[in-house]
């Protein structure tokens, strides 16, 4: 194994800054957040026919709710995340079953914390599809090893698999790009990640380009975030991670302020946060 595939990542956009309840904000994730990218899931799942005969690898996983999604349609799911043991147990409640008498499994389903390296092995199945539907395109390194974690994951697939890369669409089309320019705003300009910047056109081609995929289509997908109120929002927001740089450099109260601030112009008059957007995913194959 060499040291480049070593501990294969996903892209972050920062280390859990001190002080953060890690098992909250992953239940923020999963409570709030995770539920905005359901139509990109579905959008995937009915344009690559999902279903029965579909042996799944879900990189970065987190709370599993695109692995339920694809179990719900008869696939066979497995799931790796490396960087969110807490989002990966919230994964378990939900896909595995527990020990009671009527429990059901989510079809053949496994789970594990690691990466690609660690699903290897005499009884992994041969995948016929593989996700990374973590968005990238709106911070700067947020794509970041994500190449090598695909290089990583071929050789447990077959000639042709597709591989679905996901992404933020247009800024002039994703409304909460503005709401994202606070990360910018506040965190270290000194640092390499956490500042907002443009999606831009081709930046999941670049990725799966430099992994050795051969692209093979794309779509583009309506995922509005919708909150109940702005307490959901911030909460919702701050649980993607993509606010760890700004919260870092100055600190919770003062993150909190700012977003509250900058989701003012997105709250109806029934107290709800309402932002469209449009998001990207890329199928790409392998050769």
């Amino acid at each position: 194994m060499t040291p480049t595939l070593a501990q294969p990542h996903l892209p972050r956009a920062g280390t859990t800054p001190r002080g953060v309840d890690r098992c909250a904000r992953a239940r923020d994730w999963a409570e709030i957040q995770e539920r905005m990218l359901v139509p990109l899931y579905e959008a995937v799942y009915e344009r690559l026919e999902v279903g029965s005969g579909t042996r799944l690898l879900g990189l970065g996983c987190g709370s599993g709710l695109a692995l339920l999604m694809a179990a719900s349609r008869g696939a066979s799911v497995t799931g790796v995340d490396p960087s969110s043991p807490e989002r990966l147990a919230l994964a378990r409640e939900r896909l595995l079953p527990d020990t009671s008498p009527d429990a059901r499994p989510h079809g053949d389903t496994r789970l594990m914390e690691g990466g690609p390296d660690d699903v290897s092995g005499p009884d992994a199945p041969a995948f016929n599809m593989v996700t990374a539907f973590q968005p990238i395109g709106c911070m700067a390194g947020d794509s970041e090893g994500l190449s090598g974690l695909l290089e990583a994951t071929v050789p447990l697939t077959g000639s042709g698999t597709p591989v679905v890369l996901a992404g933020w669409g247009p800024p002039e089309r994703c409304t909460t790009s503005s709401v994202l320019r606070v990360a910018t705003k506040l965190a270290d300009p000194l640092r390499n990640t956490g500042s907002w910047r443009p999606a831009l056109r081709d930046d999941l081609e670049e990725v799966a380009q430099r992994a050795g995929l051969k692209p093979d289509g794309s779509g583009r997908v309506a995922c509005p975030f919708g909150y109940a109120d702005t307490d959901s929002a911030v909460r919702g927001l701050l649980s993607t991670g993509l606010f760890d740089a700004a919260v870092g450099a100055t600190d919770q109260v003062q993150v909190d302020k700012e977003l509250t601030e900058a989701l003012h112009p997105h709250k109806r008059r029934d107290g709800t946060v309402w932002m469209p957007n449009v998001f990207r995913y890329l199928i790409a194959r392998t050769r």
